[in-house]
């Protein structure tokens, strides 16, 4: 008989969900050996990362109000970058990384939906992002002549000499409960208004355990950091993730400069690699086979990874990347196949499945529903896919609305169609929500059709523009605009784009607009959105 298409990996042990103890013990831990580092050249053993996370903390005490909740974080992944936010978290605020990829207006809108005062940034990262935030900017720079005496004696009590117990009591740690806040990650949303995602201290340490559980993170294993913090992926995995497992953690601020990677990789030994296919693809051009030699394990997401590709990394490396699944609304690890390296059956192969996103990760549930009824499906036939588990969000910050829409009796609504195999497998195999995932980042199809409908007119309500995708070999997918006849060319459209703020990911190339006799109608009125896919297919070269 068929089985449900129902896949789950219990849970056998309860969540350590602390993650500012977690954060303490694992650097006292780790003691006077190096912890963290980055390629500006700075490294900290265990001791000093703690003790410059308490200074910095007992400094922004000072400066923020007690009501200052929510501080704004503007810095790439750095050592500085990572010890803002553990300050911020220890000092019992909410660290909300904003995205420095985006125009003014997006961030502001982050800003204002957050509450957020004043943002924490450094002036070399404000000249080069080019961005004015409606907001305080407090400059890391002017933080150094903040620290008084007692800062550093009490940072190095706490570091070094206090047992656990006191510095539980004298940080408040114990007063901490796992519903607590630890972060908003802002994702775009198909109107291109920005969503708040709360992360608790459960969303996202039961993630980081799961994923532990699977990958088994060892103390001699050193996580590659080109995630920016303000992705769901880079904030959990390579920021907590890595400081609260018995691990250290390498950072780049580019993830697109292999020549740099190659040699950070290679002076600190790297073991763990986590990224997209995109990168993943550069590095394999780039990147000498000796820099790579210490890398065990290569985990790619965020968009899907070409079949060729898993041959030329291995081939280059002698590491063959594996798959995982998740969302921001999954804090965001849903489901990971499990690397070779790191299985513990007679078979190391039997927890990989290439072409499927790998198995749910401990404590988590994923199904496949039907998109007529909602009724669970069986194995192998495709549907809709849900997830639910400790790392689902609570719902979008201040959109009741639109949180009901994907949140379900305790299911996350992925807007994913897949299905799942008879040995619990899951396979992605399209998107019902109109977006894209280009170079891991989510592209909203209906803000570029918005826009090009305000520079062009909308040809006196008729559908005269529609945004769709095609696969891509380099970044995952394309940006095709199908349009009727229309008074603008390309090239003009393109320069409206810009001129409105929008990221360049979100501007379709000039061989990208192709002219059609009509946009496909459904017989409500609505887009075909199988039809438009299906015709830039075809047309697309």
């Amino acid at each position: 008989m068929p089985k449900q298409a129902i896949s789950a990996t219990p849970n056998d042990q309860p969540w350590d969900w602390n993650l500012p103890k977690l954060f303490i013990k694992r650097c006292r831990e780790k003691g006077s050996k190096t912890k963290i580092s980055d390629s500006t050249g700075i490294s900290l053993s265990g001791h000093d990362l703690l003790i410059r996370t308490l200074v910095v903390k007992r400094i922004l005490t000072r400066m923020l109000a007690p009501d200052e909740k929510c501080v704004g974080v503007l810095l790439p992944p750095t050592v500085p970058g990572a010890v803002t936010n553990f300050a911020l978290t220890l000092g019992n605020r909410v660290a909300v990384n904003l995205n420095y990829t985006v125009s003014d207006s997006i961030i502001n809108s982050c800003v204002e939906q957050a509450g957020i005062r004043r943002i924490i940034t450094s002036s070399r990262a404000i000249e080069k992002f080019g961005l004015k935030p409606k907001a305080e900017m407090i400059f890391l720079e002017d933080l150094k002549e903040k620290a008084i005496v007692a800062d550093k004696v009490a940072a190095v009590l706490i570091a070094k000499v206090l047992p656990q117990f006191m510095v539980n009591r004298s940080l408040k740690l114990n007063q901490r409960t796992q519903e607590d806040l630890l972060t908003y990650i802002f994702t775009s949303g198909s109107t291109g208004n920005p969503k708040g995602v709360p992360l608790t201290m459960l969303n996202v340490a039961s993630n980081i355990q799961g994923f532990d559980r699977f990958i088994r993170v060892l103390e001699k294993d050193n996580f590659l950091g080109v995630l920016p913090f303000f992705h769901s992926f880079g904030f959990t995995v390579t920021l907590w993730g890595a400081m609260t497992l018995p691990s250290s953690a390498c950072y780049h601020f580019n993830p697109l400069e292999p020549r740099q990677i190659g040699k950070l990789v290679e002076a600190n030994k790297t073991t763990v690699v986590l990224g997209t296919p995109t990168f993943v693809r550069t590095y394999a051009r780039r990147i000498e086979p000796e820099q790579f030699k210490t890398v065990e394990v290569v985990v790619v997401g965020a968009e899907k990874m070409p079949l060729e590709l898993f041959d030329i990394f291995e081939k280059q490396f002698g590491v063959r990347p594996i798959e995982g699944y998740g969302a921001t609304e999954t804090s965001p690890v849903a489901c990971v196949n499990l690397p070779p390296s790191r299985a513990t059956t007679p078979d190391p192969k039997a927890g990989v499945r290439e072409g499927s996103v790998g198995r749910p990760i401990p404590g988590v549930t994923v199904r496949v529903v039907s998109l007529d009824d909602g009724a669970i499906l069986e194995t192998n036939q495709s549907g809709m896919i849900q997830i639910s588990g400790p790392n689902i969000m609570s719902g979008y910050l201040g959109q009741p609305e639109l949180s009901a829409k994907v949140l379900k009796d305790g299911w996350y609504i992925t807007g994913d169609l897949g299905y799942i195999d008879d040995d619990g497998f899951v396979f992605v195999t399209g998107r019902q929500s109109r977006f894209s995932k280009i170079g891991g980042e989510m592209v909203p199809h209906i803000q570029i059709e918005e826009a090009i409908t305000q520079f062009v007119g909308d040809n006196e309500g008729q559908i005269s523009v529609a945004v769709t995708s095609v696969p891509d070999e380099k970044k995952g997918e394309r940006l095709i605009v199908l349009h009727t006849e229309i008074s603008k060319t390309p090239a003009e459209i393109m320069k409206a784009l810009s001129e409105l703020g929008l990221p360049n990911l979100f501007i379709p190339s000039q061989d990208s607009f192709i002219q059609v006799d009509a946009i496909p109608i459904l017989g409500t009125g609505k887009l075909d959105l199988r039809g438009l896919q299906q015709m830039a297919k075809d047309l697309a070269k």
